[in-house]
């Protein structure tokens, strides 16, 4: 009986009824690469604290400290960032809502006290400096802009450093981006961009570096990153302290009215 059984086993698979699984995995797209590193593992919601250390070409330094909530809602995410010190800068907001849908626009918001004003981010501001760093306010949030955005083209693998990576070439689809080609190596392991490449049509203007990458319940996120500003001789160093996750945030946290009244 057995032999029967395997004998009409082999003839369906002849006839192709029953699929072999191939002996070569299929190739992954650019595409299919960015959308595996969006829809990565990270909680609900997470907060935290983080250090932002700015420092200029004759080696001067200037230390803010942040806090951070977010919370997504499907792939669309909402973020908050409020500043905590020094005095200067204390109170300082910025709300974020990204969204997944092709084409549509992300929603910004900047509150600063001394104006007592909310100011709208939208068009050309995305690609200015965020709160005099070298990340602009179109990628303050790593890893999260939307897909429609640009092409993507898988370039290979490759290893940066300690990481075994995927390459991806992503070119915007506006073409009046300042930004005319981002590459980027995301590690294969804990799906997070560890070196990002920024070119302009002056040539490489600026790099992203993962330093230290950190494990909290269960989650992989980045302890230490660095932005270097090539053309400014200037870069950003990014401290995250020890994030919690899946708290239940409160959507309320994520208002706009929340800017200027605070989050708490």
């Amino acid at each position: 009986m057995d032999r029967i059984l395997r004998g009409l086993l082999a003839l369906l698979a002849m006839c192709g009824v029953l699929s072999a699984v191939p002996s070569v995995a299929e190739e992954l797209t650019g595409t299919q690469v960015i959308s595996m590193m969006r829809e990565r593992p990270d909680g609900n919601d997470r907060q935290g604290t983080l250090t932002m250390t700015l420092v200029n070409r004759r080696g001067s330094q200037r230390v803010r400290v942040l806090e951070q909530v977010a919370k997504d809602y499907g792939m669309d995410r909402k973020s908050l960032i409020t500043f905590r010190s020094p005095a200067d800068v204390e109170g300082t907001r910025f709300l974020s809502w990204t969204y997944d849908e092709p084409g549509k626009d992300d929603d910004k918001w900047l509150y600063v006290p001394s104006m007592k004003k909310v100011r709208r981010i939208s068009g050309a501001a995305n690609n200015d400096f965020f709160m005099g760093s070298d990340f602009t306010y179109d990628d303050i949030d790593m890893g999260r802009r939307n897909i429609s955005k640009d092409t993507h083209t898988l370039l290979g693998e490759e290893k940066h450093g300690e990481y075994d990576c995927w390459k991806v070439e992503s070119i915007p689809v506006d073409k009046d981006d300042p930004v005319v080609r981002r590459v980027v190596w995301i590690d294969k392991k804990t799906l997070l961009v560890v070196h990002l490449e920024y070119y302009e049509k002056k040539g490489l203007t600026r790099v992203y570096d993962v330093l230290k990458l950190q494990e909290q319940q269960g989650f992989w996120s980045v302890q230490s990153a660095q932005m270097n500003n090539i053309a400014d001789e200037h870069k950003t160093l990014m401290e995250f302290g020890p994030f919690t996750y899946d708290q239940g945030l409160e959507d309320s946290l994520f208002q706009v009215a929340v800017l200027q009244r605070g989050s708490r």
